[in-house]
């Protein structure tokens, strides 16, 4: 299964210049892959235009499978939430549930799973990021690496094709870093997934990523 950006060109407006002018990757499901430039090159705009919340001027993104290929701009946001899981660079921006165990089963309430199927993900979930015994606790009270992990599972617990992380290395010290590294090989490894990271963190991309999408900083890769 692959990610295709094709010829994706997106401009803000009253901006000057284009942040994206003719931008061009592919991503492969199963892999773990890094977009990586200087500040303000245009990572983030790449990875909002995937998701679908930015729509290009020019170009498209699609997903190609077994079952043909699917534009992203045919897809609501909530269509492509289930098919692209997004973390942000700060996981707090995504929790707003007063306990791990809200936080975990609003999302798959949202897909309309019934109950013994929520409670099945959301044990699973939390048992593969070594959050058991958190379900009560108020998810701002966790650490930053806990905070990751649990907005990590509750992301997961959707069963996205492809996951996107926002600089997720930003916040964390070295022994987190290893752990997430850790995390992001079983992820790509027992489910299947695609990941893609946005990084500046040159260390964490050469030791966990395979490949490497470089922004050039004037709009280009």
């Amino acid at each position: 299964m692959i990610l295709s950006v094709d010829n994706v060109t997106y401009k803000y407006k009253n901006a000057k210049a284009p942040v994206l002018e003719d931008v061009s990757a592919v991503f492969s499901k199963g892999d773990i892959s890094a977009v990586t430039g200087p500040n303000g090159s245009g990572k983030t705009t790449l990875a909002k235009v995937i998701m679908g919340i930015l729509k290009p001027q020019e170009g498209r993104v699609t997903i190609s499978s077994g079952d043909g290929v699917t534009d992203i701009s045919s897809l609501s946001l909530a269509e492509t939430g289930r098919k692209i899981g997004y973390v942000m660079q700060d996981p707090a921006r995504q929790m707003f549930s007063t306990t791990v165990r809200e936080e975990m089963e609003y999302g798959l309430r949202n897909m309309g799973l019934d109950e013994k199927e929520t409670e099945a993900r959301k044990k699973r979930f939390l048992s593969y990021f070594d959050m058991e015994g958190y379900e009560e606790t108020f998810p701002f009270s966790l650490s930053q690496g806990e905070k990751q992990r649990l907005v990590l599972a509750a992301v997961l617990a959707m069963e996205p094709e492809w996951l996107i992380l926002d600089e997720p290395t930003a916040s964390l010290d070295v022994r987190r870093k290893r752990m997430l590294g850790e995390y992001l090989l079983k992820i790509k490894n027992d489910l299947g997934s695609g990941i893609i990271i946005i990084s500046h963190d040159a260390s964490f991309v050469r030791r966990y990523a395979q490949a490497e999408i470089k922004m050039t900083g004037d709009g280009h890769v």
